[in-house]
């Protein structure tokens, strides 16, 4: 791994703030049986060096942070969403990690590295390559369908305001609430749609990525438009497609300085507001769910204070 370092009034871990990488690995780890936060603690303290936020971004899960007897303010375990036959299931996690870089054999490399790190006391749950799909320089990556991802992401200062928590204090402030998804695409329902129907579940033509002003109700784009919540729901969506054998869909990644803005919107998504459920629901199903607290940085290192480690 690089030697990587933040920038001194930069507290957050660097790899979420700088896009979506070639290729990654997203890895859940579980806790290990019997497991007690001593050794929890000493595999931490094993990981931390091997972490510079960069290549490897770091996600504690609510689970993690009860059995080390600590408290994070505003984390809580990913809420089940689903109603009247929309399943937006909730599959809490312990740790996670984006192994972010250009080469998946390196990546296996760095995975094989922080499993090392935290064995015996943690073990990996499952691993799922994501890679960045028809990439245009100074744009962004796009989905398996087509279209292109992110588009309406805050940029910087915005971007910085709406991912990472602040006036939080030491230890906290820099820190970012992330909610992973793995959706599963039917990538032959979405072929048989018309390009007109295309266009319309996302709200925005394939052609010029333009927003389509009157895209029916059910359009993506309506359903998760930021600036339509109250308050505001912004988020800082890092992303990318993913598959395995024939299977393949979108590995959702949104970061918020708190999980707030990602509920509002799934919310809304699944019709809980007014009964109206996103078109993408039609086309692509999420098969898991989890939140996670990604800690600061503080001199090159995660800054594990309010974890109970690394206070000096």
């Amino acid at each position: 791994m690089r030697d990587s370092r933040s920038s001194p009034d930069k507290l957050y871990q660097p790899g979420i703030f700088d896009g979506v990488p070639p290729v990654a690995r997203f890895v859940l780890f579980n806790l290990s049986h019997g497991v007690d936060a001593a050794a929890i603690q000493q595999a931490l303290t094993r990981l931390t060096p091997q972490v510079d936020g960069s290549d490897v971004v770091v996600g504690i899960g609510p689970s993690l942070v009860k059995a080390l007897g600590a408290e994070i303010p505003n984390l809580h375990e990913f809420p089940d969403f689903s109603r009247d036959g929309v399943k937006v299931p909730s599959t809490p996690g312990v740790l996670w990690c984006w192994m972010r870089g250009s080469d998946l054999g390196d990546l296996l490399h760095v995975t094989r590295k922080v499993q090392k790190a935290l064995a015996p006391a943690f073990s990996v749950q499952r691993a799922i390559d994501g890679f960045r799909h028809a990439y245009q320089e100074g744009g962004h990556g796009h989905d398996l369908t087509g279209f292109e991802d992110g588009t309406e992401n805050p940029t910087g200062e915005k971007a910085e305001e709406a991912a990472f928590a602040h006036g939080l204090g030491e230890g906290l402030d820099g820190s970012s609430y992330v909610a992973v998804q793995q959706w599963v695409h039917d990538l032959d329902a979405f072929e048989a749609l018309g390009d007109a129907e295309k266009d319309n579940a996302f709200g925005r033509r394939l052609s010029d990525n333009e927003e389509i002003e009157d895209a029916p109700e059910t359009a993506h784009v309506k359903r998760t438009a930021q600036e339509s919540f109250d308050p505001e729901a912004f988020l800082l969506r890092r992303s990318m497609p993913w598959m395995a054998g024939m299977q393949a869909g979108l590995m959702f990644v949104a970061f918020g300085k708190s999980h707030q803005a990602f509920e509002q919107q799934m919310r809304r998504m699944a019709g809980h507001e007014d009964g109206i459920v996103d078109a993408m629901f039609t086309i692509s199903k999420p098969v898991n769910g989890a939140y996670f607290w990604c800690p600061p940085m503080r001199d090159g290192r995660l800054d594990l204070r309010k974890l109970g480690l690394g206070v000096t």
